[in-house]
């Protein structure tokens, strides 16, 4: 039985949605290895762009009584989800070095921080080269001296394919469907849809974007001004799967599908 997204709780929606994508902690010991290894220090002051429910944005105060995490976003519905779900677990104390800001990315702040992230490949929604660049430019501006943006992105042969993938879960199915690709903008439409107790909820997340390729993005960060830009690639198990284990490379092989991390330093 298929119901469409409207019918699916929000409270529901957004816990389908954390329990099928990310995985903060990995993000988060990701960050902290890499800051260090490119900055010789501890990285305290954590930006989450696009921050939706601000779910990595709380775990990363709960790290260390010396982290502190802003979470920014426009769209209200996710941010009272996380208030409700992710801000309420922390204790008064790291409540006071968490704050959500209801606000524009390109927006300039009166603080400054250690690192800012935009994953979930959220800044695909710049469609248009001067406006992700504009963007790229305003995270810059926001980091410290030493400051270090960190994004993910996909991609792989498959990437561009109109196709429906289904990922299988204890109580749940996620399914990641690419309704559209258009070959001559890099314009692609996807949607999220799950299935839990055998009913299938349609299009409970649609994304609108552009697929922007490494490339594009290393070289508009360094037009940017980042200093310099690390690209990273994910190694492999005995299966040939990926091991969750990233290293800093160049040049690797394509395949089906792939995700990895782009890192700017100022």
């Amino acid at each position: 039985m298929a119901k469409s997204a409207s019918e699916l709780p929000v409270e529901k929606k957004y816990k389908l949605y954390e329990a099928s994508v990310q995985n903060h902690m990995a993000d988060i010991e990701f960050i902290q290895q890499e800051f260090k290894a490119l900055r010789g220090r501890k990285p305290k002051s954590l930006r989450e762009d696009f921050g939706g429910t601000g779910a990595m944005a709380c775990d990363w105060v709960k790290e260390s009584k010396e982290n502190t995490a802003v979470a920014i976003d426009l769209d209200p519905e996710p941010v009272e989800y996380g208030k409700q779900k992710h801000y309420s677990r922390l204790n008064d104390e790291e409540q006071g070095r968490m704050k959500y800001i209801m606000g524009n990315v390109l927006d300039r702040y009166d603080f400054k921080n250690d690192v800012t992230v935009a994953f979930n490949f959220s800044y695909f929604i710049f469609k248009k080269r001067q406006e992700l660049l504009q963007y790229f430019k305003s995270v810059k501006d926001s980091l410290h001296e030493d400051g270090v943006f960190f994004v993910d992105i996909f991609g792989g042969t498959e990437c561009f394919q109109e196709m429906v993938e289904e990922t299988e879960f204890d109580k749940h199915s996620y399914f990641w469907d690419c309704d559209n690709y258009n070959p001559l903008t890099g314009e692609v439409l996807y949607y999220i849809h799950f299935k839990t107790k055998g009913t299938k909820y349609e299009k409970v997340f649609t994304y609108d974007w552009r697929h922007w390729t490494v490339r594009e993005i290393t070289e508009l960060m360094e037009e940017a001004g980042f200093s310099k830009v690390v690209t990273y690639w994910e190694g492999e198990d005995e299966d040939g799967d990926g091991d969750g284990e990233f290293y800093q490379s160049k040049e690797e092989e394509n395949c089906e599908s792939w995700v990895t991390y782009i890192v700017g330093l100022v």
